[in-house]
């Protein structure tokens, strides 16, 4: 089990993007909101290393927003 713990793995979870200026990028401050153009019924992807290996569907419960996955993707 040992070697697994050594194990280190970069998850990435992309659930929309949106496009702005750079000056207005170094405009925002802590707590900003970036408007994303994704809603509750698009689909989220999952990177692990840099790599796209699943799909989830994201899930809004009050004020947390979390993502089930629904499809690993196989290369």
């Amino acid at each position: 089990m040992s070697a697994v713990e050594d194990v280190s793995i970069e998850l990435s979870v992309v659930i929309g993007s949106t496009a702005m200026p750079i000056h207005q990028l170094l405009k925002m401050g802590r707590g900003a909101v970036i408007e994303l153009n994704a809603t509750a019924d698009d689909h989220a992807w999952i990177y692990s290393n840099n790599k796209l290996f699943a799909r989830g569907e994201i899930v809004v419960t009050g004020e947390t927003v979390s993502v089930q996955i629904s499809e690993t993707l196989q290369k």
